[in-house]
C-alpha cells in the first residue's frame, strides 16, 4: 500500500481546494430549506466550483450523474440530486468534492430542514462532534485505528451506531487514495501516521443499527431499519502536531 506524503506545494494546493470547498458548503447551507428541491442545490454548487476554475470530483465519477451526493432521512450516502422537495423535519447530508490544479477536497455536512425532532438534532450533532473525537489522535506517531476506535467509542457511548459499509480514507490527486479509514475499531492497529499524509475522515452515523443497503438505481445507500442517518467529513493534513482540517473557513 503506497500512501502520498504531501509536499509543500502540494499542500498549498490541497488547502486553495479545501477553502473553495468550504465556501461552496456555506453556500448550500444557506440555501437548504422547506421547498427546495435537491436539483436546485446541485446546479448552486456545480457552477459555483467551476466559476472558480475547478471541477466537481464527483460528476461523473463512477458514471455518478451529480455534483453533490444528497442524502435525505434514512438516505446514508450517495443519494442523486432530483426532483425531491425537501420539507420540513427531513434531515439533508451532502457530500461534494472538487479538483482545483489536479488536487482534490472533500467534505460532508448534515443539514435540519426546518424544525426537526430532538433525537435528529442529537444525531446530527453527535456525528459532528464523533468527527472531532477520532481527529484528536490525528497526530505522527498514532496509528490509524486510533481514529476509528476514538469515533465508535464516541458515536455508541451517546446510543447511535457506525456504518461499516463505507470508510474514509486518503485524498490526493485522486479523489480516493490509501488508506481505507474505518470510522470504527479495525482488528488491525494500521499504518503509523506521519507528517504529510492528507485523509477525507467520515463517519457515517445511524439512529439504528449499522446495516444498509443499496438501492434500485445503483448508489443510493439507505438504513435497512429506515431510521434517520447522518455524514459529517473533512479533509485534513496530519502535521507534528494537531491535524490541519482544510476544509473548514479560514
Amino acid at each position: 500500500m503506497s500512501i502520498t506524503i504531501k509536499t509543500e506545494n502540494q499542500i498549498g494546493k490541497m488547502r486553495r481546494a479545501g477553502q473553495l470547498l468550504a465556501r461552496t458548503e456555506a453556500l448550500i447551507a444557506k440555501a437548504v430549506a422547506p421547498g427546495v428541491t435537491t436539483a436546485y442545490l446541485d446546479q448552486l454548487a456545480e457552477d459555483y466550483i467551476r466559476s472558480h476554475g475547478a471541477i466537481p470530483s464527483f460528476k461523473g465519477y463512477g458514471g455518478f450523474p451529480g455534483t453533490l451526493c444528497t442524502s435525505v432521512n434514512e438516505e446514508v450516502v450517495h443519494g442523486i440530486p432530483g426532483k425531491r422537495i425537501l420539507k420540513e423535519g427531513d434531515i439533508l447530508s451532502v457530500d461534494m468534492g472538487c479538483i482545483l490544479d489536479g488536487y482534490h477536497a472533500d467534505m460532508a455536512r448534515t443539514y435540519a430542514v426546518g424544525e426537526i425532532s430532538a433525537e435528529a438534532k442529537k444525531l446530527i450533532e453527535v456525528t459532528k462532534q464523533s468527527f472531532f473525537e477520532g481527529i484528536n489522535f490525528a497526530k505522527e506517531g498514532n496509528h490509524l485505528n486510533d481514529i476509528g476506535s476514538a469515533i465508535q467509542k464516541y458515536v455508541e457511548k451517546n446510543g447511535f451506531s457506525v456504518v461499516r459499509a463505507y470508510v474514509g480514507h486518503g485524498i490526493g490527486t485522486k479523489m480516493h487514495e490509501p488508506p481505507e479509514i474505518p470510522n470504527y475499531k479495525a482488528l488491525t492497529r494500521g499504518i503509523c501516521l506521519q507528517k504529510g499524509m492528507t485523509f477525507a475522515i467520515e463517519p457515517m452515523v445511524n439512529v439504528g443499527d449499522c446495516n444498509v443497503r443499496v438501492l434500485k438505481d445503483g448508489w443510493t445507500a439507505v438504513t435497512r431499519d429506515g431510521k434517520y442517518s447522518a455524514h459529517y467529513e473533512n479533509t485534513i493534513l496530519i502535521t507534528d502536531d494537531v491535524p490541519e482540517i482544510l476544509t473548514l473557513p479560514r
